[in-house]
């Protein structure tokens, strides 16, 4: 019996890696620039992340830059 995990596991959780590879560079070229905004690498990003994929970061974003506000 060959056992495959469901496809939106696998979908989900590669969605949620490449979005925090995104988080991590665009905090070090925001922190390169001087820009006070940062989101945090932790398990509410990387839930946000792997739901909604980049549009997850780019909310993650919105919200930060909203605070700053």
């Amino acid at each position: 019996m060959d056992k495959k995990r469901p496809p939106f596991l696998v979908n989900f959780v590669v969605r949620a890696i490449v979005g925090m590879g995104i988080i991590f560079f665009v905090n070090q070229f925001l922190d390169y620039r001087n820009i006070p905004v940062s989101v945090g690498l932790n398990i509410i990003s990387f839930l946000t992340t792997g739901t909604l994929g980049v549009p997850g970061v780019c909310l993650l974003y919105g919200v930060m830059f909203y605070q700053l506000m």
